[in-house]
């Protein structure tokens, strides 16, 4: 097979930070190519490099496509060579339908006007290419994240693709959703379409890549070839963190105290359908260093539950009662939760968990003002000085507190989110997927984090949609299923197919 991409020697660089460092890549024709490393490892930078969002001129090195030096101006020029970047972010707009988000700036006219009928026709040829049988009428914001995705794959095959690059596209998707869209790739492979996939699910990239190249700190470490060698995640890791990592998740000592948190009877209604329960008698404790893990599918109720017990923000119609610490807590307020002991981690830190605008300092402090502060007004100094103190504990890798969180890592961010509820000082941390999206060495350090939680006594409560993450840190696993709670495992009994039983058979 040719090569229908090169990148030579790409070097990128910014006010005092060198991104790229001499980067290599080789795609060929017809292949899956995956790209992999930690958050802040190049990625992104090295495909906005080569989708022109960084034109040329702004970098140094050469970029070959198809045979010929490509100097792509913006991203236009880029989509006109059939280069298609598929951003993790869709970018579609949701009171469209879809068929005109497949055509936005791509319409079918004649004479400015546009001809509806074609639109449409062509939509549902695209759209049954990538499975879906939609109306190409219907609103995007009518489909679920899944069908999204979908959905932009079709804009990117009417612009006659030839290079498609999927940025980490299945990182918001279910299990089924997620093996649909792999099954896709493979199909968009057998008629020709090649592709990159930026992602960090090790176990996805080995079942569809045929080449695996690992970028580290801005340089290319390795390229693996599935030809010609046995591509295994040990392997990957290894070369992402540059250290083995044979095991996967940190050791500790397992010592649970005296019931920290207690959940009784707890019941939740939809918030706009009020006949619609979603969770039903949940009944649940989390004690002193431990780590309770809940188990689910997607669509179980393991977000609404925690939701719904952090101050009621999901819901409505809510009874029940919440313990801590042997007596009962009024969490009937997002205040009144802090307060009594509560913090909740959003599986969305983006929309939910963080400003992005704004800077770390600002973010860190966010859940607990009083704590710098005096007489109602802001310390700012003490401010500094609270953000820095988190920023050197959690590692969180940047050149000042004062820099924007929009421009960290996905592992950063997290690193933020954590930081402002742990200087609210709780009791008991609900952490709602907290490694979602981020690289293994993140994944790592945001493990010890967990773990040093609990040997300080402080009871955390963790869902979680990677069963093996569960396993390999949790004391004890509840199994959810359409808003009850199933079933309960400790660490020695638990297994996948353990859970798996109790969530189909119940």
């Amino acid at each position: 097979m040719t090569a229908l991409l090169e990148m030579r020697a790409i070097t990128k660089t910014f006010p005092g930070v060198k991104a790229l460092d001499k980067v290599t890549l080789s795609v060929r024709t017809g292949e899956i190519h995956a790209l992999v490393g930690e958050n802040g490892a190049g990625k992104s930078t090295l495909m906005k490099v080569l989708s022109g969002v960084y034109p040329a001129g702004s970098y140094e090195g050469e970029i070959h496509y198809d045979g010929q030096l490509a100097e792509f101006r913006d991203i236009a020029d880029s989509e006109a060579k059939g280069i298609i970047i598929i951003h993790q972010e869709l970018a579609l707009v949701p009171l469209l339908s879809i068929a005109e988000n497949v055509f936005l700036g791509n319409e079918r006219a004649s004479n400015g006007v546009i001809d509806w009928n074609e639109t449409n026709r062509k939509t549902v040829d695209l759209l049954r290419k990538v499975g879906l049988r939609e109306s190409p009428t219907t609103l995007v914001d009518k489909l679920g994240v899944g069908k999204q995705q979908l959905v932009e794959i079709a804009k990117a095959l009417s612009k006659d693709v030839r290079l498609l690059i999927l940025d980490e596209p299945t990182a918001a998707l279910s299990e089924s959703d997620s093996q649909a869209l792999l099954d896709l790739m493979l199909e968009l492979k057998a008629q020709g379409v090649t592709s990159i996939i930026i992602s960090h699910k090790l176990n996805e990239v080995r079942r569809v890549a045929d080449t695996v190249t690992v970028i580290r700190d801005g340089t290319t470490v390795s390229t693996m070839d599935a030809r010609t060698q046995a591509i295994t995640e040990d392997a990957i890791v290894r070369d992402m963190v540059g250290r083995d990592m044979a095991h996967r998740y940190p050791d500790r000592e397992r010592r649970a105290g005296e019931t920290l948190m207690e959940v009784r009877d707890w019941n939740v209604w939809h918030p706009e359908h009020a006949d619609r329960q979603v969770i039903t008698n949940a009944n649940l404790t989390v004690r002193a260093g431990e780590v309770v893990g809940i188990a689910g599918l997607m669509g179980s109720g393991r977000t609404e539950l925690a939701m719904s017990l952090f101050g009621r923000s999901y819901g409505q119609n809510i009874s029940g009662q919440v313990w801590i610490d042997g007596t009962q807590a009024d969490v009937s307020t997002v205040d009144r939760a802090i307060k009594a002991g509560l913090a909740y981690v959003t599986e969305d830190r983006k929309s939910l968990g963080l400003i992005l605008e704004e800077p770390i300092v600002r973010n860190v402090t966010l859940a607990n003002l009083p704590g710098v502060s005096s007489g109602g007004v802001l310390n700012e100094n003490e401010e500094t000085e609270v953000s820095e103190k988190y920023r050197r504990a959690m590692n969180i890798r940047t050149p000042s507190v004062f820099q924007k969180v929009m421009n960290l890592s996905g592992g950063n961010q997290q690193k933020v989110v954590l930081s402002k509820w742990l200087f609210a000082g709780p009791e008991v941390l609900i952490l709602d997927e907290p490694t979602r999206g981020i690289d293994v060495g993140a994944k790592f350090e945001i493990y010890g984090i967990i773990n040093d939680l609990s040997a300080q006594g402080k009871g955390v409560l963790m869902i979680s949609s990677e069963m093996p993450e569960l396993l390999g840190m949790c004391d004890r696993i509840y199994v959810m299923n359409e808003g009850e709670l199933v079933g309960e495992l400790t660490a020695a009994e638990a297994s996948q197919e353990r859970i798996m039983s109790l969530i189909v058979t119940e």
